[in-house]
């Protein structure tokens, strides 16, 4: 089994993520974006930062790349792909996933704890944990704000995996931290291989951290991996 951890010129948590998927034992590639994806791993993460600065739309530059066409082409094997913040907007606009993240309700860069609520379990990210758990994850992002845009052709409502919600699971207008519609903050691909989550689970894998929620996605990632 073998991941990889996408660079992007701006990437700032491909580290983070790097060191939360090893210290599980997968064996994991950093590649820059430049290089592509020259073998067949099993797992994709594309990690949160500013590729391209952000100068043109989150996520617009980078999701134009040539290394996207080899994400695609890997999803189409079943090939799981995780995007985190920034990797969730260029899963976004590459077409991974339905919708957009765009800038938050109220303009402003948001960095805080928050809970969410586990919408199924019945997916490779999410299979650890019970429908309905709410687990404590953080988020850090100015452009984080989920409107279910379908892609052309695309049909139906987004596949929910997290919504914002407090301790209790109850999701109120006082959790929704950037505006989101219906307090969507992780939304699959159409075969659920795809996940793309604006809170960041790198940053909950050590209790040094407050929280090690995060964790069982990336076990729920290994579990599949290896019965695949």
């Amino acid at each position: 089994m073998r991941w990889a951890v996408v660079t992007f010129g701006g990437t700032n948590c491909d580290q983070d993520a790097y060191y939360a998927v090893s210290g599980l034992g997968v064996d994991c590639d950093w590649v820059w974006q430049k290089d592509g994806l020259k073998k067949n791993y099993d797992a994709i993460i594309i990690p949160g930062g500013f590729s391209y600065g952000d100068y043109l739309r989150a996520g617009a530059i980078a999701a134009r790349t040539d290394i996207m066409n080899d994400v695609h082409t890997l999803v189409q094997d079943g090939s799981l792909v995780l995007g985190i913040c920034n990797g969730a907007q260029i899963a976004c606009e590459s077409g991974l996933v339905p919708g957009v993240f765009t800038r938050n309700e109220y303009p402003k860069f948001v960095c805080r704890s928050t809970y969410l609520r586990v919408e199924t379990n019945e997916s490779p990210f999410t299979s650890l944990f019970e429908a309905g758990e709410v687990i404590s994850v953080p988020i850090a992002h100015g452009v984080g704000r989920y409107v279910p845009a379908p892609l052309s052709g695309s049909q139906g409502a987004p596949d929910i995996a997290f919504r914002f919600c407090d301790e209790h699971g109850r999701s109120t207008p006082v959790v929704n931290y950037n505006g989101s519609h219906e307090y969507i903050t992780g939304v699959f691909g159409s075969t659920r291989n795809i996940l793309a989550m604006m809170p960041h689970p790198e940053r909950a894998c050590d209790a040094l951290l407050g929280s090690v929620d995060g964790t069982r996605i990336f076990r729920s990632m290994i579990d599949y991996c290896e019965h695949r």
